[in-house]
């Protein structure tokens, strides 16, 4: 918040309060025994949440609710036209698979968001978008043979990083083969690699023509991450961000909404998120018919 202050941003935001996500919401995606056992050590606060990567502690259940329930306001708000684009900082939790945590991942508020468009909004054809250092395995396994989920996901390659998966030929399976673009990236990649296959990932969104973008903006891509090893800037982020809205306004519709993701260096995640939200602002000088106003929403 400090940089967008700094940069003159803050005014231009409206700025909304997140709440918890329902069980039936939580339910559209992750199973009722995984969901039962994370309530139930959220009381405790001993164990983990899976094979002892993502540990619980108290209160992580109400936590986690609420990064999904950030998500699905930002998704409907976007969703009835008050806005045309939203970012959510501190979601993005691509890791949590459908039965158990991962990544320090609990509720996987991306796939959930997926689901919510489909089954409230009606929507069909959905894009989900990864730049975040590690492979967005959670979103990419959960919707392994779904067709209709376009994914599209630029990463460091998992022989060097967590989760060690997204591989380019893991493409989709069985109605599903063939629709899905994973782009594994060598350690040390900067913008010039970066430019040189952003191109196939807007071709791609491009052909399948998604009735909604999603964007997980993880920032631990950026040079000088501790935990990673890729040499983004943060104009990255920025270019993704007003391709994807220069896409989604070429549709028709104009929907995107930015997830936070992971990144462990505070000034690479103002410098790259607020990139994210500039590159937003920008894109809603002229916006859509249906859309109400042209401004962002923030959480």
């Amino acid at each position: 918040m400090t940089e967008l202050c700094r940069q003159g941003l803050d005014a231009q935001l409206t700025r909304a309060s997140p709440r918890a996500a329902t069980r039936a919401e939580l339910e559209l995606f992750h199973s009722a025994e995984y969901i039962d056992l994370v309530r139930e050590r959220s009381i405790s606060g001993l164990g983990y949440l899976d094979r002892g990567d993502t540990p619980a502690w108290k209160g992580v259940f109400d936590a986690a609710s609420h990064v999904v329930g950030a998500t699905l306001e930002a998704v409907d708000a976007v969703m009835d036209g008050s806005v045309q684009r939203a970012f959510v900082p501190i979601a993005g939790l691509h890791h949590a698979a459908r039965g158990t945590a991962a990544g320090f991942c609990v509720f996987n508020d991306c796939a959930i968001a997926i689901e919510h468009l489909r089954r409230v909004h009606g929507l069909k054809r959905i894009a989900y978008v990864d730049i975040d250092a590690h492979h967005g395995d959670g979103v990419f396994y959960g919707f392994e043979g779904d067709p209709d989920l376009l994914f599209a996901d630029l990463h460091e390659d998992g022989r060097f990083l967590y989760p060690g998966t997204g591989r380019s030929e893991e493409t989709g399976t069985g109605p599903a083969q063939g629709t899905k673009l994973n782009i594994p990236m060598k350690p040390g990649s900067s913008d010039a690699e970066f430019a040189a296959v952003w191109p196939q990932v807007l071709g791609y969104l491009e052909a399948g023509k998604p009735e909604f973008i999603l964007l997980q903006c993880g920032a631990d891509s950026v040079g000088g991450d501790p935990l990673t090893h890729m040499q983004f800037s943060p104009n990255v982020h920025a270019q993704a961000a007003t391709s994807l809205c220069s896409l989604a306004d070429r549709l028709g519709h104009g929907r995107v909404v930015a997830l936070g993701g992971g990144g462990y260096d505070r000034r690479n995640l103002a410098l790259a998120w607020t990139g994210v939200v500039r590159a937003f602002l920008e894109s809603t000088v002229h916006p859509l018919p249906n859309v109400q106003n042209g401004r962002v929403l923030t959480q």
